[in-house]
């Protein structure tokens, strides 16, 4: 009897694990051909040209875009899949009408465009989300958290229905497991500089989640970075890129770890992807974006894991929607989203039947 029970409990399937960042309105332009010529060059949005061009500047579009974003085309693209460029039929897009940031986000976690959904004010989302569903299962109860720069996701999230613990902005990390890293973070950020607001400084966004994670080890963990998305506004293409480039090296390093550590390794997907994306068609839109900027409702979308088979980047004709990554990060651990509205097919690309 008691071998029967040893044998049963070891057959048991392991839960797996999903770590899901997003780079704020970061262009789908730059990810698949690297910096941009004409905004490299302009005084008006560089302000060192030539460090520029030596750090970044390369002949081709592949040349380029492996500079700027080593990770995603030396290892991500190897081993995962990377969804998102228009010139080769690969096309993402947000469902929502309106492509700024709650809706998108609203749309990527709860697979619901809704409508109603149109600002970017702190309103209590009424809809549930996937980390919402996900932290309700019983393998994964307690084990989801969120780590935002920017101060609305508690409520895109609804956090205080939700259950899941989301860390923003410049609130001090007081729950879970604590460490002397994290006490250290908790004082530096109350010693930074807050000249954006509402919206912390995405090294101690992510420094705090990485720190979590350590000590912590949930089985979902969302880090939502902002610095992309606040560069642009401001015209600043440089410290843009500068900062996508900073994104990338972490999400490099992350995933080193997540090879290393026995919690995770082997048994992890990561899933990166942005919320809108930016102007381009003049070069002077890509500062911003909304309805009345065009194309904005271009994204793009990649994962690497132990489920997701290694298809690089996307060169086949494809129409894929932001919507459906919120039923995809449940069916990457086994789940079927459900929630009180429609939800969309999951990206079966993503996941092994």
């Amino acid at each position: 009897m008691l071998l029967f029970v040893a044998i049963g409990a070891f057959a048991q399937k392991t839960p797996g694990n999903l770590v899901v960042v997003t780079l704020d309105g970061f262009r789908w332009q730059e990810m698949f051909g690297g910096v941009d010529s004409e905004l490299m060059n302009s005084k008006d949005f560089t302000r060192n040209v030539a460090a520029m061009k030596d750090q970044f500047w390369a002949e081709t579009p592949e040349a380029r875009r492996e500079k700027l974003l080593p990770f995603f085309w030396t290892k991500l693209a190897k081993d995962g899949q990377i969804h998102g460029n228009r010139h080769l039929g690969s096309k993402v897009n947000n469902a929502n009408p309106y492509w700024f940031s709650y809706p998108g986000y609203n749309e990527i976690f709860t697979g619901y465009p809704d409508t109603a959904v149109n600002s970017n004010d702190k309103i209590e989302n009424k809809n549930v989300n996937v980390l919402e569903f996900i932290n309700h299962q019983k393998a994964y109860a307690g084990r989801v958290a969120a780590f935002t720069s920017w101060d609305v996701f508690p409520y895109i999230l609804n956090e205080k229905r939700s259950g899941v613990l989301v860390n923003s902005a410049w609130e001090d990390l007081r729950e879970g497991k604590m460490n002397d890293r994290i006490r250290h973070l908790n004082e530096l950020q109350q010693e930074a500089p807050r000249l954006i607001g509402g919206v912390r400084w995405d090294f101690l966004t992510w420094q705090m989640a990485l720190e979590y994670l350590k000590a912590n080890h949930p089985r979902v963990l969302y880090i939502g970075l902002d610095e992309t998305d606040d560069f642009a506004h401001d015209g600043k293409y440089d410290f843009y890129i500068a900062a996508a480039h900073k994104t990338d090296q972490w999400l490099g390093e992350l995933w080193a770890y997540l090879q290393k550590d026995p919690f995770y390794k082997g048994n992890t997907t990561l899933l990166i992807t942005t919320d809108h994306g930016r102007g381009d068609a003049d070069k002077a839109t890509w500062r911003d974006h909304g309805t009345k900027v065009p194309d904005c409702n271009q994204i793009w979308f990649a994962a690497i894991g132990p489920k997701t088979p290694a298809l690089g980047e996307i060169k086949t004709e494809e129409q894929l929607w932001q919507k459906q990554l919120a039923p995809t990060m449940a069916r990457l651990l086994d789940l079927e989203f459900k929630a009180g509205h429609e939800i969309p097919a999951a990206i079966g690309a993503i996941v092994k039947k």
